[in-house]
């Protein structure tokens, strides 16, 4: 066999493991502790560029500060108020195939939306702040120290479908 059948068949094998390891939930990664809303603040971005949040800007040392910067959701301007923002909301995110409602308690919403093929866990909170109109937004990957943009993109989308929705 020759060097270049050789590599070829090594990265099938490591692909064909790396499909197993993510259909057996390995590639999950455990859940954050103090997820929640407290005093008015999600849990700070990572401190590796794999989490965007609405609330960077309360960390002005953050190391990532820059990176996780995302404008939170419009709830205040919507139709019906921010009730009927917040119940919008909810029904996106259940409409997401890839989305789990982990809890969803007063104006605080956490969901875990993980990857069809290699089950990849990223944990996304919102937070209705009535007072400000807004629902504030943290999205982090579970594993990994970059999300190659993924979680901007799904929040990016997610506003995208409720500026739609309403």
């Amino acid at each position: 066999m020759d060097w270049m059948k050789w590599v070829l068949w090594v990265v099938a094998a490591l692909a064909v493991l790396a499909l197993v390891a993510g259909q057996l939930g390995w590639l999950r990664g455990p859940q954050p502790s103090r997820l929640g809303a407290a005093e008015g603040k999600l849990k700070p971005p990572s401190k590796t560029p794999n989490s965007v949040s609405s609330q960077a800007d309360l960390w002005p040392d953050h190391p990532q500060r820059e990176y996780a910067r995302i404008a939170p959701l419009p709830a205040g301007a919507a139709a019906g108020g921010t009730d009927a923002a917040w119940a919008r909301l909810r029904s996106v995110v259940e409409g997401e195939r890839s989305a789990r409602i982990v809890l969803a308690e007063g104006d605080y919403l956490h969901a875990q939306f993980t990857t069809r093929w290699l089950g990849f866990t990223d944990d996304v909170e919102f937070w209705l702040d009535r007072n400000a109109g807004v629902i504030h937004v943290r999205s982090a990957s579970r594993l990994g120290r970059r999300d190659f943009g993924v979680n901007r993109a799904r929040i990016e989308a997610l506003r995208a479908r409720l500026a739609g929705a309403g």
